[in-house]
């Protein structure tokens, strides 16, 4: 038997001591990869250790007070019907060692033991395991394949591929030949989730959201579970739960909440029969959970019947009026009313009941008009418009992108409203200067600058290349350079030794920084001035 393989274990049961260790000490278990796990006097003790140890084998004499070893046998191989039983009897107990055969044993042995006999028997019981659980590996395989296609199948149907039905027909699929409806359950923030995640966390996740439905459905007469799309799912049910649609949505919410802390929201179809009409009910499922678009919280949608009318591309005449007039507020500062058309806008939408896809392209061509009247007023920089609109683009609800957008322009309208003079502005610059001269030699940030004048970094960003005509970078650059010179030119400290002087941990960069600043390598420096 291969050592590699886990070895199997047995346990030894006979009234007589002697015949023990006479078992233990003349089979050669570890050759055979076998290992003796428990011995018992009589048929109870030997039940106490089956508990215990789970064992593979047992070798056990007919013949015993109290529950003898058919009696034995008989209980534990209804439970454990692939657990091999070797009895051993007298020569006047042959009729039991048949009984024993007839009852389920794997083999008999008559007293004396034979130990080669033995050995070979066990050999024997080996090979029976191995091909045991090869088989049970190739059923689970089987088992894996079939559920697998079977979830191909309804997800090629699911996209419209009706193609595939006259290919799938061997598969069983009668629970659709009933009437039942969908549900699709949909991770809310899932692409956010997503960029957060590593790989590996995100296979975890999915799995454990997967397991916690799978188990929810068996207990909620559902159909059949499987994943869909990333962070989605789809569940179906019998139609005689159609009156309960609501409550089962709600408790999926409170299941996967629980237990992974991940919030999600539920869209449910109209009923429907027939395998063929898949990709129709996933479509009424994900026409309920447009509406999730317009709800500030996760929730249960139901789509209605009829089916509702909502056109996945909608024209939609721009709001230019909204768009004037928050443009006129930014022109005046006015912030408490720049607010309220935000809101205005956000009805707008609401009331068009428009698509999350209408809905954002419509708050994206907003704000980049705006964007860019704050880029023409000079009240921004360094700002990333992409970071803005790709914020929009994850966000899951019309709140959601209503508010980053509010969030961003009251951010800047406030910077704005500080408003410092030009003395104001010499004295903030010449701060921060002075605290670079004094600190060019430590890591410093441009936040730890902005914290220190009682700035945002881009207003400091502004304010510094204004007045200095440099950026923060190139500024604590020349500094550190100068300062290098200084050290080059008039001491013998070693070029690698200047590096953490000005700030740099790493000599080599220092030096690339300071050819590009100079033209020449410290030492050539040295050379030139020494």
């Amino acid at each position: 038997m291969d050592s590699s393989v886990n070895k199997y274990k047995v346990i030894l049961v006979d009234d007589e001591p002697l015949i023990l260790r006479s078992l233990k000490a003349a089979i050669p278990w570890d050759e055979l990869n076998l290992e003796i796990v428990g011995e018992a006097r009589n048929g109870e003790g030997a039940l106490h250790l089956i508990r215990e140890t789970s064992p593979h084998m047992i070798i056990s004499d007919i013949r015993m007070p109290g529950m003898d070893g058919i009696s034995l046998m008989k209980e534990v191989l209804s439970d454990h019907s692939n657990l091999i039983f070797i009895v051993i009897s007298g020569y006047g107990e042959f009729e039991y060692a048949r009984e024993a055969l007839r009852q389920g044993a794997f083999d008999y042995l008559l007293k004396p033991i034979d130990h080669e006999e033995l050995t070979e028997m066990l050999i024997r019981a080996s090979k029976k395991l191995n091909t045991q659980i090869e088989n049970d590996k190739l059923l689970h395989s089987v088992q894996v394949l079939s559920l697998l296609a079977r979830e191909r199948m309804f997800s090629e149907l699911i996209e419209g591929n009706q193609r595939t039905l006259p290919h799938m027909q061997w598969m069983e699929s009668s629970e659709l030949d009933q009437d039942y409806f969908m549900a699709v359950v949909q991770l809310d923030q899932y692409l956010v989730l997503n960029e957060r995640w590593t790989m590996e966390e995100k296979r975890l996740w999915l799995f454990a959201i997967r397991n916690i439905l799978e188990e929810w459905s068996i207990h909620n007469e559902g159909l059949t579970i499987f994943p869909f799309h990333s962070g989605e799912w789809i569940l179906l049910f019998p139609s005689s739960l159609k009156g309960r649609k609501a409550d089962l949505g709600h408790d999926i919410i409170y299941q996967i909440k629980k237990y992974s802390k991940l919030t999600c929201s539920v869209g449910i179809s109209t009923c429907t029969r027939g395998i063929d009409q898949l990709s129709e009910v996933y479509q009424s499922a994900t026409r309920a959970l447009y509406q999730r678009f317009y709800s500030v919280q996760e929730d249960v949608f139901i789509d209605s019947e009829p089916a509702m009318q909502i056109a996945v591309t909608q024209e939609v005449k721009y709001p230019k009026h909204l768009e004037t007039a928050i443009i006129e507020c930014i022109r005046t500062l006015d912030l408490n009313r720049m607010l309220s058309i935000f809101d205005e806008t956000k009805t707008y939408i609401e009331d068009r009941a428009l698509t999350k896809e209408a809905a954002e392209r419509l708050i994206v061509e907003m704000t980049v008009v705006l964007y860019r009247q704050f880029e023409s007023s000079n009240l921004l920089v360094e700002w990333s418009l992409g970071g803005l609109i790709q914020k929009i683009h994850d966000l899951a609800t019309l709140n959601e992108m209503i508010q980053v957008v509010k969030d961003t322009f009251e951010n800047r309208m406030k910077e704005t409203g500080k408003s410092h003079t030009k003395e104001d502005v010499q004295t903030v610059v010449r701060k921060a200067q002075k605290y670079i001269l004094n600190n060019y030699h430590k890591d410093l940030s441009i936040e730890e600058l902005s914290e220190l004048v009682d700035l945002s970094v881009s207003h400091f960003c502004t304010l510094f290349k204004q007045v200095s005509g440099y950026t923060f970078l190139e500024y604590l650059t020349q500094c550190r350079m100068d300062k290098a010179k200084y050290i080059l030119k008039n001491t013998s400290v070693k070029v690698y030794q200047v590096a953490p002087l000005v700030g740099y941990q790493d000599p080599k960069y220092f030096t690339q920084v300071f050819k590009k600043a100079t033209g020449k390598t410290p030492s050539e420096f040295r050379e030139e001035t020494g």
